[in-house]
C-alpha cells in the first residue's frame, strides 16, 4: 500500500514540474520582442555602376628608329628605372661608318672654306686697290659662300649621325617600374616596334566603359566611388576624361578616373565604379525612386534575402525581398518593400514569423 502513495506521489510531482515549464515557456512565448524601426526613403541619389581595371596615367612604350640587333638590354620585368638610365643598346656599326664619312666631309668643307676666305679677303683688297675687277671679287665672293654652304651642309649631316647615335643608346624616358619586356638581347629591333613598357605607378587611372544611357550623366570633375573587387576597398576618384565616340569601344563610351590614394594599389587590378546621378525636377526621369536598407538589417536563408516589418497586430513579418546593387553599408531593394514602409533594424531577441513585438 505504501509503494503505491509514493508511485501516485512521485508522478504528482512529475506533472507538476512539466506543467511548471510548459507555463513558463508560455509566458515567455507570450513575451513581446523590443524591436527598433526604421522608416525606409526616397532616395535623391540613383548610382549607375561600370567595370574596368587600373591603369597607369603616365605609360611608355619604349621603342627605337633604328632597325638592328640588339647587343645589350639592361631590363628586367619589375625593375625600377630613372629617367635618363640607359637601357637598351644596338648595333651601330653601320652608324659609326656614316658617322667617320660625315667628319671626313667636315674636314674637307672646312679646308675648302678657309682657302675661299682667304681669296675673298684677297680679292677685296686688290679691288680696293683697283687692282681686280667687280666680276673678280664678285666670283670670289660667290666661291666663299659656296663653301660656307658646303661646310654648314656637312656639319648639319654630322649633327643627323649623332642624332642617329642616340638611338642606339635608349634611355628611359620617365622614372617608374619596367611593366612589360618584348624583345630580348641579340633579337632584330625594329623602327617603331616597343622593346619595353615602362609605367609610373604613382598616379593611377581607373578605365571604365558606360552605357549610352549613362553617358549624357557623367561630367568631367564628378567625384565618384572606386571599389577595388579583389579586396573590395573603397577609395575615392574624380572623372578626368569622358570620350563622347564609341566607334572603337564596341558601343560603349570611355570614361577615366584619377584613383586618389593609390598607393597600395597596383595596375591592372579590376575596379567596378560608382556614378551618383543627382535627380531633380523633371531631369532623369528614367530612373526609378529607389529604396535601400542597411546591410545589418537583412536576413538570409540560402540565397534567399528577407527583411522583418511589422504587422497591425504586432507582430513580425518576414518578407522576401529582391536586392541590387551594394552601396557602401546600404543596399538596394528592387521589390518585396515599398518605399516609406517601416523595417524591423535591430531587435532584443530572435526574431521569428510570427512573433509579437514591442516597438521602441
Amino acid at each position: 500500500m505504501k509503494k503505491h502513495i509514493y508511485i501516485t506521489l512521485l508522478v504528482g510531482a512529475i506533472t507538476l514540474v512539466s506543467c511548471s515549464k510548459e507555463e513558463k515557456s508560455v509566458q515567455n512565448q507570450d513575451q513581446p520582442i523590443s524591436v527598433t524601426l526604421s522608416n525606409t526613403t526616397f532616395s535623391n541619389t540613383s548610382y549607375a555602376t561600370a567595370s574596368g581595371k587600373l591603369v597607369s596615367k603616365n605609360s611608355v612604350n619604349v621603342s627605337t628608329r633604328m632597325m638592328g640587333y640588339i647587343t645589350s638590354l639592361r631590363a628586367e620585368v619589375g625593375q625600377q628605372v630613372s629617367a635618363g638610365q640607359t637601357l637598351v643598346s644596338i648595333n651601330n656599326t653601320d652608324i659609326q661608318a656614316k658617322g667617320g664619312q660625315a667628319s671626313a666631309g667636315i674636314a674637307q668643307a672646312q679646308a675648302n672654306f678657309n682657302i675661299a676666305k682667304k681669296d675673298y679677303e684677297r680679292f677685296q683688297n686688290l679691288y680696293k686697290n683697283q687692282s681686280a675687277s667687280q666680276k673678280e671679287l664678285d666670283d670670289m665672293r660667290a666661291r666663299y659662300e659656296m663653301a660656307k654652304a658646303g661646310l654648314q651642309a656637312a656639319q648639319m649631316m654630322k649633327n643627323e649621325v649623332n642624332a642617329q647615335y642616340r638611338y642606339t643608346n635608349i634611355t628611359a624616358p620617365i622614372s617608374g617600374v619596367i611593366t612589360a619586356k618584348y624583345a630580348e638581347q641579340g633579337d632584330m629591333a625594329s623602327p617603331g616596334m616597343p622593346i619595353l613598357t615602362i609605367e609610373s605607378p604613382s598616379i593611377l587611372q581607373a578605365q571604365v566603359l558606360v552605357s549610352e544611357q549613362d553617358i549624357t550623366l557623367i561630367k568631367q570633375g564628378m567625384a565618384v566611388k572606386v571599389v577595388i573587387k579583389n579586396t573590395n576597398q573603397e577609395v575615392n576618384g574624380t572623372v578626368t576624361e569622358v570620350s563622347r565616340s564609341a566607334s572603337n569601344t564596341g558601343g560603349q563610351y570611355m570614361v577615366k578616373i584619377t584613383v586618389a590614394n593609390s598607393q597600395s594599389l597596383l595596375p591592372g587590378m579590376y575596379v567596378n565604379v560608382q556614378f551618383p546621378f543627382k535627380r531633380s525636377g523633371s531631369v532623369n526621369t528614367d530612373f526609378q525612386q529607389g529604396v535601400s536598407v542597411p546591410k545589418s538589417a537583412l536576413v538570409e536563408q540560402g540565397q534567399l534575402k528577407g527583411i522583418y516589418t511589422v504587422s497591425s497586430s504586432n507582430t513580425a513579418v518576414l518578407r522576401w525581398v529582391k536586392t541590387g546593387k551594394i552601396i557602401g553599408d546600404e543596399v538596394e531593394i528592387l521589390s518585396g518593400l515599398d518605399a516609406k514602409e517601416p523595417y524591423i533594424i535591430s531587435a532584443n531577441g530572435k526574431l521569428y514569423n510570427g512573433a509579437k513585438v514591442s516597438v521602441k
